[in-house]
Parts: C-alpha cells; structure tokens; sequence
C-alpha cells in the first residue's frame, strides 16, 4: 500500500474498509488462525510479561478480535480491569459466543475513540498499528486515553513480511489481513515519538513462524542473539514497549 503523504503517516483507504474486511471474515477467523495457533497466540505470551500488570487497574485491549486477549490478562492477574476494543460487529459476536462475560466495546474507528481522557493504565494493541487510515490519529487517541503512568504493548509486522504474508496466503489462505501496510521499525519509531509515546522497548520475534517446533525454538533463539541488527527486522512480529515522556 502506498501513502499519501509521507510526512503524516496516512494510508489510502479508511477505517469503515478495515471494519468491512474484518466482518466478511468472522466466521474463519478462528479456524484459520488455529492453523498456526502457536505463532498466533505468541503475541499473548509476549505481551503478557511487558504490560507489568498490577491488580485494579484498568487495561484497554483494542483490536480485541475474537478477545483471545482477555483470557490470557485475567489468568495473569485476575482483578486486572479489561475493556475489549473492536472494530468488526461480526467478531464482537464471534467472542460474545466463546467469551459472554468478557466487557467489549464497539467503535466505528481508530482515530475518535468513546473513552475519557487518562481512563487506562495499561494498552495493549496487537497488530493493529498497520491497518488504521490514520496511524497518528490513533496512537495520538490512545494517549490520550491513557493515564500519565501508563504503559502500552504494541505490535505489527514489518515491512519484510509484505511478501511472505502473500506467498502464505497465495499456498494457504487464511483470513487475509484486508487494507493493510507493513512498517518499517524506524517509522513506527518516528510515529511513537511524534505522538508523545517513550519507547522503553523494541524486539524482532518469530523469526521462523512455522514448521516444526524445534526449528521455531531455533530460530527464536537466533533472533534473540541478534537483537538491533537486521535479523531481528526479519521477525514477523516486531513489539514495542512505550510509556509517556
């Protein structure tokens, strides 16, 4: 995808498309990422050890999906408080099938989010950051939304796996990812720091995401050793830990 204008970060299509793409796909949503449920579910494992979760806070998951995220917070810490993001009606039913009891909110876009100001200690937002229309809209929404302590775990592919997600997808299926645009570690970077967010931490992970477990195992501990290099821009999920300045 390209961008419209490189200064501010925008794309070309608009949050109603992201919402569209993500309801026509519902239905397959779990089934396809089932397919390759370890890598899947890595971005709760990870995630979970750098939210620094504490009891009776308040933590905004958004996109929630199908609130698989939810599961993985409350069996960390069970009094953590979790409103669940989502931009796809269809999935919200999807989780209210599987997760009745968990609190999720519907939004009709990423830059104008329905929360007050400095309601949440903690955000949690997993591959998300490449599919908004308007990347600093939203990372300036979800300051916003955040207390002056908060902390935010974000992830999103970079830009090196545009074109493994299409072989993949050309072989496999799956669910697609819709209107998208992969980053670059050093624009998400630029975009966190124009939006007042202080990165604390930046990694590459999965830098194998399929086949046999001990060759993901292995490449995982290749990423790990080359960290601030290339191979770590090779890993298909790149995570950043931030707080405010």
């Amino acid at each position: 995808m390209e961008i419209h204008q490189a200064e501010n970060h925008r794309n070309k299509w608009n949050d109603s498309e992201v919402e569209s793409h993500w309801d026509k796909v519902a239905e397959i949503y779990i089934q396809e990422n089932n397919k390759v449920k370890s890598s899947h579910d890595q971005r709760f494992r990870e995630s979970i050890g750098m939210l620094a979760l504490k009891q009776g806070i308040r933590l905004l998951n958004i996109s929630s999906r199908d609130c698989e995220a939810d599961d993985y917070i409350k069996s960390a810490v069970k009094d953590v408080i979790v409103v669940n993001a989502e931009i796809s009606q269809q999935l919200i039913n999807v989780a209210l099938k599987l997760r009745p009891q968990a609190h999720q909110v519907k939004i009709s876009g990423y830059s104008e989010l329905p929360f007050s100001e400095n309601e949440f200690n903690r955000i949690i937002t997993l591959e998300t950051l490449e599919h908004v229309s308007d990347p600093i809209g939203f990372l300036s929404e979800l300051y916003r939304v955040s207390t002056q302590d908060a902390r935010m775990v974000l992830s999103c592919p970079p830009i090196s796996s545009e074109i493994p997600y299409r072989i993949y997808t050309f072989l496999f299926g799956g669910h697609g990812e819709g209107p998208h645009r992969f980053l670059r570690s050093s624009e998400v970077k630029a975009m966190l720091k124009k939006t007042g967010w202080k990165l604390i931490t930046h990694k590459g992970t999965l830098l194998i995401p399929v086949g046999p477990s001990f060759i993901q195992k292995f490449g995982e501990k290749i990423i790990r050793a080359f960290q601030n290099t290339f191979i770590s821009e090779l890993g298909i999920r790149q995570f950043y830990v931030c707080e405010k300045y």
